[in-house]
């Protein structure tokens, strides 16, 4: 199963599943999925549903 990559809608911050983001308390391999639903953008703080999938290149 491969990883995704989320964008923020707001601020243009990028999940990677695969790198994680260890500073913000998300492991490596952490699925979007997995993120707890209470989470929100450790820059501008908007909610998970803020998010969209983008294309990596």
């Amino acid at each position: 199963m491969s990883y995704k990559t989320l964008k923020c809608t707001v601020c243009d911050w990028i999940y990677d599943e695969e790198k994680g983001a260890p500073e913000e308390g998300l492991a490596p391999g952490t699925r979007w999925k997995d993120i707890p639903r209470d989470w929100v953008c450790p820059v501008c703080g908007v909610d998970k549903n803020q998010f969209k999938m983008v294309e990596v290149k």
